[in-house]
């Protein structure tokens, strides 16, 4: 038995088993409560009567009142139903209705309370020497009628008893339905929420275990539905990090490798060559040195990356001029433009634009996305930079004539580990990088592009004259894979 089930037994079940066994009880009361009333008000009534008759002889002496008596208990014409008892005052019977004496004993109970009550009546429910229940109801005269001193009636209870009875069946099988019912229905709805719920647990333990292939079939129209749909979501996109992860992975050892192999072949070089002065010993001494820094950029892209996964990419705030840290960027990268036979151009404006950003964070994000632009742009080709106020943001474009980027992979460029088709070289981080450091300036960093023509990517700052000493990236909570 499982612990849902568990919890319903003993919470829901029991609580509607005893709700129901309290009704029963008290539905047995109110049942013998208002059948025993019933045959009480029917004895009242009788003593009623024969009390109205008795005030009619107020007049007569204690024998005639004494003959009368005995004259209605005679001639009692519901004999069958009631036995009228004429008592002295010892209790004892001195006629009866039937004509049947009682044998002599103890006073009835109903006689004894009824002498010790200021009504002057006396109630006794029980069994006579047969067994049988009996309502008995003894009612003390007002005045004497010679040695008479009291009425009783008696009346068998066997009848009320049974149809007490029946009404009791009636009503235990009734609650017996209800309890089968809601034992039905409870596992019916429990086993509805069981069964997913298993199956549910076990899909996310073969998740767990790196089996982001399975998914949760079946048709829910509910919260569970809805929760089959998250996990079916999540385990697609665990499949889609973990794919992009591995192709992160093998293409960072591809990365790493070129220039440890390159360094490695030209050190051996070098050795062999032995003199300084040698064309082949300053052409191996370049190689290495651009091979070194290659390998230390995408070091530092990597230590930026984990930083940020971890929150402590830490970014110093001052106020600058946006304007010149491009144009810097840019002056950085025209030689390397040059030497590839491409052209790269800045329509640097005029005007001042502050903003309150990490100097080196920010000329970081503009290599990153014209290292970009000068990788994808064929010689010949150009890189153009322009800059532009739009109210209180500063708007910055970085357009090359490059290929262009297929329309299915420009949705997730500046997603983590991604390298759509065409990429060339580079760790698939970059862009990543350089996204997140722009949202912490408050920024954003939107890439548009037309096949065949080129891409732009536009990097949005806001134009501010406060800002913070200091901040740090947070882990950003995002929709997209990590």
């Amino acid at each position: 038995m499982n612990s849902i089930t568990k919890r319903w037994v003993k919470g829901s079940l029991a609580l509607t088993i005893c709700l129901l066994l309290a009704t029963e009880v008290l539905v047995a009361m109110l049942t013998v409560n208002s059948y025993y009333n019933s045959v009480r008000q029917a004895i009242m009534t009788r003593v009623g009567t024969i009390n109205g008759q008795l005030s009619v002889t107020s007049e007569l002496s204690e024998e005639e009142r004494e003959a009368a008596l005995r004259n209605m208990a005679t001639t009692f014409e519901e004999k069958d139903k009631f036995e009228l008892m004429l008592l002295d005052s010892r209790g004892s019977a001195v006629v009866t209705s039937s004509g049947f004496m009682p044998a002599d004993g103890e006073a009835a109970p109903d006689y004894t309370f009824a002498t010790k009550r200021q009504d002057g009546v006396g109630e006794y429910i029980g069994g006579l020497g047969q067994g049988e229940r009996v309502m008995a109801v003894t009612s003390l005269l007002d005045r004497p009628a010679g040695e008479i001193v009291a009425m009783r009636f008696v009346t068998s209870l066997s009848g009320v008893d049974s149809r007490i009875a029946v009404v009791l069946v009636v009503t235990v099988m009734i609650v017996l339905l209800v309890v089968f019912f809601s034992v039905f229905s409870g596992l019916f709805f429990v086993r509805s929420i069981v069964q997913p719920v298993g199956r549910i647990e076990a899909t996310a333990t073969r998740i767990a275990a790196g089996d982001f292939d399975v998914r949760i079939s079946g048709e829910y129209n509910d919260e569970i539905g809805r929760l089959c749909n998250t996990i079916n979501h999540m385990a697609e996109e665990l499949g889609r990090a973990e794919q992009m992860k591995n192709e992160f992975i093998s293409s960072v050892s591809h990365e790493l490798r070129t220039p440890l192999t390159s360094i490695k072949g030209w050190t051996e070089t070098l050795a062999r060559v032995g003199d300084p002065e040698s064309q082949d010993y300053q052409r191996g001494i370049r190689i290495i040195l651009e091979e070194t820094d290659r390998l230390y950029g995408m070091v530092e892209e990597l230590l930026d990356f984990s930083r940020m996964q971890n929150g402590g990419l830490s970014l110093s705030f001052e106020k600058l001029d946006i304007i010149a840290e491009v144009s810097d960027a840019v002056l950085m990268c025209t030689q390397r433009a040059a030497l590839e036979g491409k052209t790269l151009t800045y329509d640097e404006p005029e005007f001042f634009c502050a903003v309150w950003g990490d100097r080196n964070r920010l000329r970081q994000v503009f290599i990153n996305i014209l290292d970009n632009a000068l990788k994808y742009t064929p010689p010949g080709g150009s890189i153009r930079v322009t800059t532009k106020r739009s109210g209180q943001k500063v708007v910055l474009d970085f357009t090359d004539t490059g290929p262009g980027i297929d329309p299915a992979d420009l949705r997730q460029v500046k997603q983590k580990f991604y390298k759509g088709k065409g990429a060339v070289r580079g760790s698939g981080i970059g862009l990543a990088v350089a996204n997140e450091i722009v949202i912490a300036h408050g920024g954003t960093l939107d890439m548009s592009s037309k096949m065949g023509e080129g891409t732009t990517a536009r990097i949005t700052l806001p134009v501010s004259e406060t800002g913070k000493g200091t901040t740090r990236i947070e882990q950003q909570q995002s929709n997209e894979p990590v």
